[in-house]
């Protein structure tokens, strides 16, 4: 088996950069592999320190035609091969851009570098335009499913090969990507030169694509010969975890917490309509161990911790509680509450990597004073949206929320006005969410 699949990194018996290229790849890809069949735990688990979900996104187009597509097949082959495919580690999947994208296998096709290996060596070159930001997007949308193979918890990667440059706009692409929670690397060889550059839709299609613009994300090859050297960084790349931001969305990186108005002006069917309105922000979120948390406190004079964030990982559990917590009836002292919910509810995970917010929704006027607490929560790293209902004085609502108070403050006579002003809070923490990204 191992002599056919090292020819899988036999491309042309052409110039002697190329036989170069091809020796050191396979006396590079032999001796780890021959350690690796006799071990099979290790070879079944795979680099347990690499973990990614990582779609290669080849260039299939007329622009980098069927001798450099062989070249490129060879490279990801090599980088495939290193990065230490297994059940526990990376797995990898494979998309050809060209006139139209054809995803040629997905995560859960292949757990092993020798099936991934055999699979890479059979996919045949397309042609056409190159239309990368076609594929792109293609791979952002239907790519990464659970269906296809995503694990949850482990980053999503593109590395987009980009031979010259693309005949579609790919910035458009970019964004799709990052609101998919995708990271995308882009690996460009052959840069257009001075007398292409007229030819190019847009010079700076790296810069507009990648993740971010940090330099972290863009990779350069000067051609395809001799890209060995090229293999081990571009790995070491692909498994930092830690650099990986934009598997960070608004929806897998918040706590969120309620402050429920439970006092007698409320009443019960009313009440319902809060709960009502809490929980259909709380499901817009993907919650999780890893993921999302959500938590809620009722007040009257009292605070009761309904649920806190640890308490509950699932959606399925946050929004049954949700509908059972009972409608407690008594006096409103709001700023007592911030300082609790403050104190108990994001005291205890203050070392959460997840941006904290709190969303408030009350009927009426405080007996205590709102804006001291509210500022300790402001200055504690808590974004506050208020949202007040009939008899709440629209002063202490602007002075509860964060700045800017017209984008976090909210109110509305009626409760049933309160189902509007879900999706303004959903879009609020997204806003405050990306901004605190940058």
């Amino acid at each position: 088996m191992l002599s056919r699949w090292s020819a899988s990194f036999t491309v042309t018996k052409g110039k002697s950069s190329t036989q170069e290229a091809t020796g050191q790849a396979v006396s590079t890809a032999h001796p780890p592999t021959g350690k690796r069949l006799k071990k099979t735990p290790e070879k079944k688990t795979g680099n347990k320190d690499c973990k990614a979900d990582i779609a290669f996104l080849i260039d299939g187009s007329f622009n980098i035609g069927q001798r450099r597509f062989n070249l490129q097949k060879n490279f990801v082959g090599k980088v495939a091969l290193m990065l230490g495919i297994g059940t526990e580690g990376p797995h990898v999947g494979l998309v050809q851009a060209s006139e139209h994208p054809k995803i040629e296998f997905y995560l859960k096709n292949f757990t092993s570098a020798k099936d991934v290996l055999f699979a890479i060596k059979e996919v045949g070159f397309r042609g056409g335009n190159s239309n990368t930001g076609k594929a792109l997007k293609h791979t952002a949308q239907k790519f990464f499913t659970v269906d296809a193979g995503v694990r949850k918890g482990i980053p999503k990667v593109v590395v987009v090969f980009i031979d010259g440059w693309p005949s579609d706009d790919i910035e458009e692409a970019g964004i799709v990507a990052r609101e998919f929670g995708v990271n995308v690397f882009i690996v460009s060889v052959a840069k257009p030169i001075p007398e292409e550059l007229g030819m190019v839709q847009d010079v700076t299609f790296v810069d507009k694509a990648v993740c971010r613009n940090n330099g972290f994300f863009s990779y350069h090859m000067p051609n395809w010969f001799g890209t060995t050297k090229y293999v081990k960084p571009l790995v070491q790349k692909l498994c930092t975890h830690e650099q990986m931001m934009c598997s960070k969305t608004c929806y897998n990186s918040v706590n969120i917490a309620f402050l429920i108005d439970g006092s007698s002006s409320v009443g019960d069917s009313n009440f319902r309509l809060m709960l009502e309105f809490v929980s259909n922000i709380a499901k817009t979120f993907e919650i999780s161990d890893i993921g999302a948390k959500i938590a809620a406190v009722q007040f009257t004079y009292d605070q009761r911790t309904e649920f806190s964030f640890t308490d509950y990982s699932t959606k399925e559990n946050v929004l049954a509680v949700i509908r059972n917590i009972r409608y407690m009836s008594g006096g409103t002292a709001t700023g007592d509450a911030i300082s609790f919910t403050v104190r108990n509810v994001f005291g205890p995970i203050r070392e959460s990597p997840n941006k904290n917010f709190l969303v408030i929704v009350t009927d009426g006027q405080s007996y205590d004073d709102v804006q001291g607490p509210a500022a300790a929560a402001h200055d504690a790293g808590i974004t506050i949206f208020s949202v007040g209902v009939a008899w709440a004085p629209l002063d202490d609502l602007k002075d509860m929320a964060s700045k800017p108070k017209e984008s976090h403050a909210f109110f509305t006579r009626e409760f049933t006005g309160l189902e509007p002003i879900v999706s303004d809070v959903i879009r609020g923490i997204c806003r405050d969410f990306l901004e605190s990204q940058q």
